[in-house]
């Protein structure tokens, strides 16, 4: 089939490397404009444009496409049969959805209709679930509110991150999106539609990633700092000081026992040396530090950051 393909960061690269390695005819790739990042702001393109660079095809990168007559009028002169849109970052008007033949679809990184939305593997994560997946869907113009075609399953581990499950999600988001265009081309890709029983992901927002001691257990911080590995790192303070917690985990039964913790405020170090690192007191359990960043400084494992940060028993994190 002659298609176009619409995503951006490297989650969609890897859709648009598996429909080339297809053979597919790719008619044109729809990205982001190139934005400034790092120190010197240089224009960084994004991962899709790269590939599209290397293998030769046709970039397009529209600020804006709503209303964008222009736009609009040269994807119907690509005369696509199908658009294939993953993470783009742009909500699809009705006219660009009228193109193809076979309309647009899409590949979500959830199990629809949950978490509809920006950030469904960062809100699987960061809530603990142990399932999440990916679903392909025909698109509409709602936001991932189109009839569902393929889904598949995957089970979240127990100390999975963020990164690391989006890393094994944009593999099978290619996989699943290339049998899906088989099924499409073929006459038999079935179309479902979606439930009322949905929930939504919407984008992280900064204010988030500070640790709430007062209320959080154990098991919510460590699923706050799993869902935001690597992309912000979950934060507190230390004497004033900022401090980022890139790997925790909930301390088990034989690995520290103390008595009588109720006197003791949530976010109290109860137990702190540089071979077993540093524990803290929590609503509900006692969090064990794995991985700590201190204040202007580089991620660490925490038996080495306490070699040269020591942290007294009964410090309070804030």
């Amino acid at each position: 089939m002659k298609i176009v393909f619409m995503g951006t960061p490297d989650f969609a690269e890897e859709s648009l490397k598996a429909i080339y390695a297809s053979g597919h005819e790719i008619v044109g790739v729809v990205t982001n404009p190139d934005r400034p990042k790092g120190r010197g702001m240089k224009m960084i393109p994004s991962p899709v444009k790269e590939f599209a660079i290397e293998k030769n095809l046709k970039i397009y990168q529209p600020e804006k496409i709503k209303n964008n007559e222009e736009f609009i009028n040269e994807l119907k002169n690509l005369k696509p049969d199908i658009i294939c849109v993953v993470a783009y970052g742009k909500i699809l008007p009705k006219e660009i959805l009228d193109i193809p033949q076979y309309g647009c679809i899409n590949v979500h990184a959830s199990l629809l209709p949950q978490y509809r939305g920006s950030a469904p593997i960062q809100w699987a994560v960061l809530n603990g679930d142990q399932i999440t997946g990916v679903t392909t869907m025909y698109m509409d113009i709602g936001m991932d509110t189109g009839d569902m075609i393929l889904k598949q399953e995957v089970e979240i581990g127990e100390d999975e991150t963020t990164g690391e499950l989006w890393d094994r999600l944009k593999v099978i988001g290619g996989k699943l999106l290339v049998e899906t265009l088989k099924q499409i081309e073929d006459g038999t890709a079935p179309r479902e539609k979606q439930g009322d029983n949905y929930t939504v992901a919407p984008m992280l927002s900064k204010d988030m990633a500070k640790i709430e001691w007062s209320n959080k257990s154990a098991k919510e911080i460590k699923n706050l700092v799993r869902g935001l590995n690597p992309i912000m790192g979950a934060y507190t303070f230390l004497n004033g000081k900022k401090v980022k917690f890139w790997k925790v985990d909930v301390a088990k039964s034989d690995e520290i026992v103390v008595e009588n913790m109720s006197f003791l405020k949530n976010g109290t170090v109860i137990s702190s040396n540089p071979k077993d690192g540093i524990y803290i007191k929590c609503k509900e359990g006692i969090l064990k530090v794995i991985e700590i960043q201190g204040e202007n400084a580089r991620r660490m494992t925490i038996q080495e950051y306490l070699r040269g940060n020591p942290i007294e028993e009964f410090e309070v994190f804030e």
